[in-house]
């Protein structure tokens, strides 16, 4: 919470590789398949007024300071107009965000985007006095403010979060300055993203006709799913190998930015980076620790896994290029957009009519970016701010994992627009631990309405593997991404040095470690590394695979009946940030201080290999 416009600074999820792509012309697009920006801002005007209003809000506060401890009506006023200029500069922001992705390589939207950035970076310099003052307000007396104004009540959980801060919060000439470097620290990650959307260019390869086929961010997970092993390596080479070229380069920004979380870390007194970022969302490292430790035991199931696709794959070989293919063959299972949406809405039904109401009226009102354009962002997100409805961003391929990828992000909408509509702004923007739960939810709902409606064998073979491979790529490699994360943070905080030999003999090793019972684990594999956008976002994968692991749970619980479930679901996708996230997950049915959900979802990938392995006729 009072992160400044924290959905739009902070909440982005990019399902999938993110990167400027090539397609149609955005004009050749019906417009009932565009989101529709207008709805923020009618015009680039209209945004321009906000900023200026944005502008006069900073002047107004900065005269706070220094104001805060003198009454309860002070520290109010304060509050309220801090929530007032976060609801702008998150509007601002999302705007010029999104206007940006629907062509990343347009010069104004690029202007324009940067124009954000700043006023985000002035706005967190302006208020950087705001939690390190009330900080300085005695317990007693903070307490007493809260008691004896009622205005303040709604604030009471917020102020107590701060008060568990204290130990971390700089002086407010220090959490200033630090605010003033706000562009620049976040430079890798900016600097990485615009390396990867608007420079990075693929090789054109051959396909399975000899026709060539040039490979992009956006076409490369499909080619990996090509029938043609010959395709598969050379789209998995292309890659590889173009990545590779630029590993110097790559490995200074990925430590640059390891580094800067280490030095922060460091500044604010916490133990180590990676307990810095699980601090926020008040979450035990023994979480992390444990979710590493439990894929680890797992891993005789994913080596099971890895043998019968080989077998069905008929290679004695197996490839990490193979990983990706489906293993029933010849299965040409192509879902349209607008069909894909009818399943998905189906799908959702048990989770009442007030959900299905709002996700019809979303799906046909203009929040969803459907078709791949030039320019356009690829992947995948759900986003938007605070007063504004949710938007996603897709690349619909009219493929059975494009149409999971609408329940993915329609997850995340809803769990959004339910928050939203709930929540004051202060509690308004869910954390990012529970932000998966959601979305991966609904995915488990599709998948078990999919089980019941389709009886072909293949496709039922098809379904089984898909879910197979939502658990391996969403708990078990997102796992493997979190232990690489690990390690790259010892290693700095140990004194030593993130070299390009380092890292790629780190990535390498893990995925050893991972596959390596079935696969002969390429030297290339350990440049993987260096495509993975999501580690400019430190710590932020393993709430993927601890995300997954809840939403198993969740939907189980769901799917078995009784509306009390239904019902506490619900309750926690409008909780926003009002509580901690541990908690709202217990209260919604799920403890994640076990380590027994990730081994439940685990055994559940177990039981699916079975279940395939049978659906195949193999022993």
């Amino acid at each position: 919470m009072w992160n400044i416009g924290s959905d739009a600074w902070m909440r982005q999820s990019v399902e999938l590789l993110a990167s400027a792509v090539k397609g149609k012309a955005r004009d050749e697009i019906d417009d009932k398949y565009k989101w529709n920006l207008a709805d923020i801002y009618a015009t680039v005007d209209l945004w321009n007024e906000d900023a200026a209003k944005l502008e006069d809000l900073l002047e107004s506060f900065a005269k706070r300071e220094g104001t805060l401890a003198e009454s309860s009506s002070s520290l109010l006023d304060a509050l309220r107009e801090h929530d007032e200029i976060g609801v702008i500069a998150g509007k601002l922001y999302v705007y010029a965000k999104m206007l940006l992705d629907e062509d990343t390589a347009k010069g104004s939207s690029q202007d324009l985007h940067h124009r954000a950035v700043s006023l985000m970076v002035r706005t967190n310099a302006a208020t950087s006095f705001f939690i390190p003052e009330i900080l300085t307000i005695d317990e007693a007396r903070l307490q007493s403010f809260v008691d004896e104004n009622e205005g303040l009540t709604m604030y009471r959980f917020a102020l107590e979060e701060i008060t568990r801060q204290r130990a971390h919060v700089l002086s407010p000439e220090s959490e200033q300055l630090l605010a003033t470097f706000g562009e620049v620290l976040g430079a890798p990650g900016e600097i990485f993203e615009m390396f990867n959307d608007a420079d990075m260019e693929f090789p054109t390869i051959e396909d399975e006709h000899g026709q060539p086929v040039q490979v992009t961010h956006g076409s490369y997970l499909e080619l990996l799913e090509r029938r043609d092993r010959g395709v598969r390596q050379r789209a998995y080479d292309a890659v590889l190998h173009t990545y590779k070229r630029s590993r110097n380069t790559l490995a200074a920004l990925y430590a640059t930015n390891v580094k800067r979380n280490v030095v922060n870390a460091r500044i604010r007194k916490y133990p180590s980076a990676r307990a810095a970022s699980l601090f926020d969302d008040n979450v035990p490292v023994s979480v992390y620790d444990n979710l590493i430790a439990a894929v680890h035991e797992s891993l005789p199931a994913l080596t099971k896994y890895l043998r019968l696709r080989a077998n069905v794959l008929k290679v004695d070989d197996l490839r990490l290029s193979d990983l990706f293919v489906p293993l029933v063959p010849d299965l040409d299972w192509k879902i349209p957009y607008d069909e894909a949406k009818e399943h998905v809405l189906k799908a959702v039904q048990v989770l009442g009519s007030d959900y299905v109401r709002m996700a019809e009226q979303g799906l046909g009102g203009r929040w969803v970016d459907v078709y791949e354009t030039r320019g356009k962002r690829s992947g995948g997100y759900s986003w938007g701010t605070f007063g504004t409805h949710p938007y996603i961003l897709l690349n619909h391929n009219d493929t059975v994992n494009d149409m999971f990828t609408l329940a993915h992000e329609l997850g995340h909408s809803m769990h959004s627009y339910f928050s939203r509509k709930t929540q004051p702004y202060v509690y308004s923007h869910y954390t990012i631990f529970v932000a998966e739960v959601a979305s991966t939810c609904n995915e488990a709902l599709l998948y078990d309405h999919l089980g019941k409606t389709v009886t072909d064998d293949a496709k039922r073979a098809y379904l089984i593997n898909q879910q197979i491979e939502t658990i391996r790529s969403t708990l078990i490699s997102q796992t493997m991404f979190a232990e690489f994360e690990k390690l790259t943070h010892e290693c700095v905080e140990q004194g030593g040095s993130l070299t390009s030999d380092w890292l790629n003999e780190t990535y390498y090793n893990l995925n050893v470690k991972y596959y390596g019972e079935v696969i002969d684990v390429p030297e290339e594999a350990g440049c993987g590394w260096m495509r993975i956008p999501h580690f400019y976002n430190s710590f932020y994968v393993y709430k993927y695979a601890t995300g997954i692991s809840a939403a198993i749970a969740l939907s189980r619980r769901i799917l078995a009946g009784g509306q009390s479930a239904v019902d506490d679901y619900l309750r926690f996708l409008s909780a926003g940030s009002s509580n901690y996230s541990i908690e709202l997950l217990r209260g919604a049915g799920v403890d994640m201080t076990s380590p027994e959900p990730v081994r439940a979802a685990l055994q559940q990938f177990d039981t699916l290999v079975d279940e395939l392995s049978g659906v195949l006729g193999i022993e």
